[in-house]
């Protein structure tokens, strides 16, 4: 795990320093990959679109292990994880938001903070701007994050090809329903445990009372139970922190409804949440856990 903490570090400061790279993420091939496997039916076309480049992508991960000292390895860990990051880079997001020069290109900027798969507009209200900022970093960050620290490269291109298929509107007339349902259902298992240890570093972060009484009144309000794939908790616990974080560091209630001073705040609490990641996985790596 040490390689894929420092692949990990590479990939922030490709994402920071050259964020003009991420226009060169072309998921083009997964639409001709989809045509390819055209002739088959029913939910085994979706299931082999992921299996397969996934496969090749462990024999690679296998067959580049103890190369060159792990170079070769590590080379191909940071690439795999920059091409699954993503796609849009969330933090360019926020701040076109942020620094639009007039509410019309801020409203039209917002809308690109929405999650895969919410093709609705975005209205810009605080609420509503902290919700899709914190399901675009589940699954523009910290799904794909949680995979590659758990099964490497493979793991990461996992997750980002799930997702694809579920969510993308572009992909769903080359499947079949029953495909594209049980993609759905893939990417919300792929996302549970990320979404709840988003969850707990946002307590950790952010105010514990908030985060842990949200979340639990959610379910109890919900009725079901904390196993379900149901995770309209994190956007509940979302606003919740941002809300409290804003009224701490100010003191005026009223700026809770300010979009762009709870946008802002919620960019900074999940770079919270980022460093009290790394700084766990980091905490494992020298304690020799990972």
């Amino acid at each position: 795990m040490a390689i894929h903490l420092l692949a990990v570090l590479v990939v922030f400061a490709l994402a920071q320093g050259l964020p003009d790279l991420s226009r060169w993420r072309d998921f083009s091939r997964l639409r001709v990959w989809l045509g390819v496997l055209a002739r088959i039916g029913g939910g085994a076309r979706s299931v082999l679109a992921i299996v397969v480049p996934v496969l090749l992508c462990l024999l690679f991960q296998r067959l580049l292990g103890g190369w060159m000292f792990g170079l070769l390895s590590f080379a191909f860990a940071v690439c795999v994880l920059w091409y699954s990051w993503g796609p849009r880079d969330l933090s360019e997001d926020i701040d076109a938001v942020v620094k639009a020069p007039d509410s019309e290109r801020r409203v039209a900027a917002a809308q690109w903070l929405r999650p895969d798969g919410d093709e609705g507009a975005l209205a810009f209200e605080a609420p509503a701007l902290v919700d899709a900022t914190f399901q675009s970093a589940l699954k523009r960050w910290f799904g794909v994050l949680f995979w590659f620290l758990l099964l490497g490269p493979c793991g990461a291109l996992l997750y980002r090809l799930a997702q694809l298929l579920a969510w993308s509107p572009g992909l769903a007339e080359l499947q079949t329903g029953e495909g594209r349902q049980l993609a759905r259902r893939l990417s919300l298992l792929l996302d549970w445990a990320p979404a709840h240890l988003m969850a707990f570093a946002l307590a950790i972060a952010s105010d514990f009372d908030a985060v842990f009484h949200t979340w639990k009144n959610w379910h109890e309000r919900m009725g079901k139970g904390y196993f379900s794939l149901d995770l309209g908790f994190l956007s509940a616990i979302a606003r919740a922190s941002v809300d409290a974080d804003v009224i701490a560091g100010d003191g005026y209630a009223e700026d809770v409804n300010d979009p762009l001073i709870e946008l802002a705040d919620a960019r900074q609490l999940l770079v919270r949440v980022l460093i009290v990641w790394l700084a766990v996985t980091g905490l494992l790596v020298l304690g020799g856990f990972a």
